[in-house]
């Protein structure tokens, strides 16, 4: 049998060629898996696309994927929820972007109800009927924009230079806790723009990923509602921190208010009264962790809010604000990735001086 063939085999292929485009870039421009269960992608103009199906087996849900010419500038996994058990974007070789819809076990697809349909010459959308509803919202770029040329990735974010340790930070017994971390905006959501173009949600992910690999070298599990740049609605972060037990619950965010106002800096934690026991000394650990490490910025203090993601979570939650990125003095901080660090350290320490105080 010839390789080619084999490696269809079992598979279905459910879209055509269409035309050629250059291969030194990806043609995927944006895509968004809808909480009605459609997944649209946007595209250059006129690419071949090509979609496969696979079945599950045991203990492996079905796949679904897409192959589009030109390579990613980075391969990434975004965790799903529910019947969607994660969306990869892989590089199966030099000149392919493949976007895989992977299900999680028992979920049941026909095939035969699987299309790809263009909709424009830079549109597309594929239904997936049969799954329970509503979804997780999920998504990257931006849907409605021009694919007038094909996509050039956005240069990533500056990260530290400086190796992240948890040398030195507290210990708590390892495999007791579970903590949610959430960075909050996303995808189309940029949050708060300050100082320079500084967006909140770059400043937000970056500090929340490294909170949460110091806190896993220090034996705690971490969920985090997103861990790449995609649009997750309030609702859906709060039903991830339920459905998972946490012990915590800690939403990170950088605050602004004019770009006329450099003047207003500080330093802010907040707690939901009506919340589980606990939110208080959880806000008061992380302001005082954060404090330590910004010398010159206003301790805005402790206070009670309502936002939705900590008055709805049933543990203790705490929603803290970094700074201004519209500050002058808060503003250049937070575009400084060794600043992020010492924050990620200041808000781990933070997070385990408060389960130490439980154990």
């Amino acid at each position: 049998m010839r390789p080619g063939r084999r490696w269809f085999q079992g598979l279905l292929l459910l879209a055509l060629l269409l035309a050629d485009l250059p291969l030194w870039a990806s043609s995927l421009a944006a895509w968004r898996l809808t909480r009605q269960g459609d997944l649209e992608l946007r595209t250059s103009p006129d690419v071949p696309l090509q979609a496969f199906y696979e079945a599950g087996s045991p203990g492996r849900g079905p796949r679904v994927w897409i192959d589009l010419p030109g390579a990613p500038g980075r391969t990434r996994t975004i965790r799903g929820s529910g019947a969607i058990r994660e969306v990869r974007i892989g590089r199966p070789d030099a000149a392919t972007t493949r976007l895989v819809l992977e299900f999680a076990p028992g979920t049941r697809l026909n095939p035969r109800d699987l299309r790809l349909v263009g909709t424009a010459r830079d549109r597309w959308r594929m239904q997936l009927p049969g799954l329970d509803r509503p979804l997780v919202a999920l998504g990257e770029g931006d849907l409605e924009g021009s694919s007038a040329v094909a996509w050039t990735p956005v240069t990533p974010f500056p990260t530290s230079g400086t190796p992240l340790s948890a040398d030195g930070l507290p210990v708590v017994p390892r495999g007791r806790y579970l903590v949610v971390i959430d960075p909050g905006h996303g995808g189309p959501d940029p949050g708060a723009i300050g100082i320079g173009g500084l967006r909140e949600t770059d400043v937000v992910l970056d500090v929340g990923l490294q909170v949460a690999r110091l806190l896993q070298a220090r034996g705690v599990q971490v969920v985090m509602p997103r861990t790449s740049e995609v649009d997750v609605d309030l609702p859906p972060r709060v039903a991830v921190a339920n459905r998972a037990g946490a012990n915590a619950f800690v939403s990170i965010h950088a605050n602004a208010l004019s770009m006329a106002r450099p003047d207003v800096n500080g330093v802010e934690t907040f707690y939901f009264p009506g919340g589980a026991g606990g939110s208080a000394a959880l806000a008061s650990a992380l302001q005082g962790r954060m404090m330590a490490i910004s010398g010159g910025s206003p301790n805005r203090g402790v206070k009670a809010g309502r936002f939705f993601v900590i008055r709805r979570t049933v543990m203790p939650a705490a929603l803290v604000e970094m700074g201004f990125v519209t500050g002058a003095i808060d503003g250049p901080r937070l575009a400084n990735p060794d600043f992020r660090r010492r924050m990620a350290l200041a808000l781990a320490a933070g997070i385990l001086d408060y389960l130490g105080g439980r154990s």
